[in-house]
């Protein structure tokens, strides 16, 4: 679907104090008020201005599973997901590619960062105002805001759900809703923001004898 016909889903509009008007495009049934509108917009300046992240994290997914680990994030586009064991993953972003390593299959995954929900979050700067995302959902509720967000271009891919807290609008969880329809929630446990990280860290070092190099180009979602 391109912008114009995207446009068409559904559309709000913000007008700060001063300066130009600009679009908010919504999903079909996201009605947002004036102060719904206004506070996306506080969210997302908030967002901008964290570069890093440390945190210990609990995932819990629909399908049942449970795991936790520690997760490092560096906008831009460098995110690693170490889990605990019993979990086999190891998940690097390194700007370009997320690569998804099965420690016990012994198997490699490259997927274009741009084609995964959780990419959104690693933009060098989040927009709300350039047509390339479009709101999903918006809900306050027990002290949190839930911002949903999927890209205009292709919501296939899925979304992501971004939870902050209400009053100091702190990132505290995100929940992924992956093409196959698989919810994850990540719970940020502690987290450290805008702590400096070693960019070595988002390289991943394929630790397989070379010759069995041999990654796997299929698609899958982060969770």
């Amino acid at each position: 679907m391109g912008l114009a016909g995207a446009c068409m889903i559904g559309l709000a509009v913000w007008s700060g104090c001063s300066g130009p008007a600009f679009a908010i495009i919504t999903a079909p049934g996201v009605v947002l008020t004036q102060t719904d509108e206004a506070d996306s917009q506080r969210i997302v300046d908030k967002l901008n201005g964290v570069h890093s992240v440390r945190s210990e994290f609990v995932q819990n997914s629909s399908n049942g599973e449970i795991a936790r680990g520690e997760l490092l994030l560096s906008r831009p586009g460098r995110l690693r997901i170490d889990y605990q064991p019993p979990s086999p993953i190891l998940i690097v972003a390194d700007g370009t590619f997320l690569v998804y390593y099965d420690k016990r299959l012994e198997q490699v995954s490259y997927i274009p960062l741009d084609s995964t929900p959780a990419g959104i979050l690693l933009q060098d700067r989040i927009s709300l105002s350039d047509g390339k995302l479009t709101i999903t959902g918006f809900q306050r509720s027990a002290g949190t805001i839930r911002l949903g967000v999927t890209r205009t271009a292709n919501p296939g891919e899925g979304s992501i759900t971004l939870i902050f807290d209400q009053s100091s609008l702190a990132l505290s969880q995100w929940q992924v809703t992956d093409a196959q329809g698989v919810i994850t929630m990540v719970s940020l446990v502690d987290p450290q923001f805008n702590v400096k990280l070693d960019r070595d860290l988002f390289q991943f070092e394929d630790p397989r004898p070379s010759s069995s190099h041999s990654p796997d180009l299929s698609l899958r979602t982060l969770r």
